[in-house]
């Protein structure tokens, strides 16, 4: 099963790295991942593999949630499928 993160919000020290480093605590790989700064906003996207995750996927949610109040950003997660569903034309 995969998954689509979403992060956004001003441009900070150290997001990419406390994402990432959250999603490796929880035993998930990153498959893919798109960034950018646009102005001082960051904005970034990861397809990631939940297979071999060791958490619940709410306990994810409430782990990605507490690092979006340390980096002041919003992280949001939505299983693939879900996401697909929501942007089908």
């Amino acid at each position: 099963m995969r998954a689509v993160i979403t992060v956004i919000g001003k441009d900070t020290k150290g997001i990419i790295a406390g994402v990432s480093t959250e999603l490796a605590d929880c035993e998930i790989n990153i498959l893919d991942i798109s960034q950018t700064i646009l102005q001082e906003y960051f904005t970034m996207i990861m397809l990631v593999d939940l297979e071999g995750m060791n958490v619940t996927f709410d306990e994810l949610l409430k782990r990605l949630d507490k690092r979006s109040k340390q980096f002041g950003v919003s992280i949001k997660a939505q299983h693939e499928d879900i996401f697909n569903s929501m942007h089908e034309i």
